[in-house]
């Protein structure tokens, strides 16, 4: 019975800790993609250069 039990906890502790460490890459993701789409953000409202035409002489 104890080995059961035993093993029960293992098999607990290693889903708990893929769990977190799951949800712990979604945030650190999550977190990247915001800073991500500020710097998409701030890009498209800064003034765009106009292209220009190459002139040959």
């Amino acid at each position: 019975m104890q080995n059961l039990l035993n093993t029960v906890l293992l098999i607990c502790a290693a889903m708990g800790s893929l769990a977190l460490g799951v949800l712990l890459a979604y945030l650190s993701c999550n977190a990247a993609f915001r800073l991500l789409r500020v710097q998409a953000r701030s890009y498209a409202a800064a003034p765009q250069a106009k292209p220009q035409i190459a002139r040959v002489s």
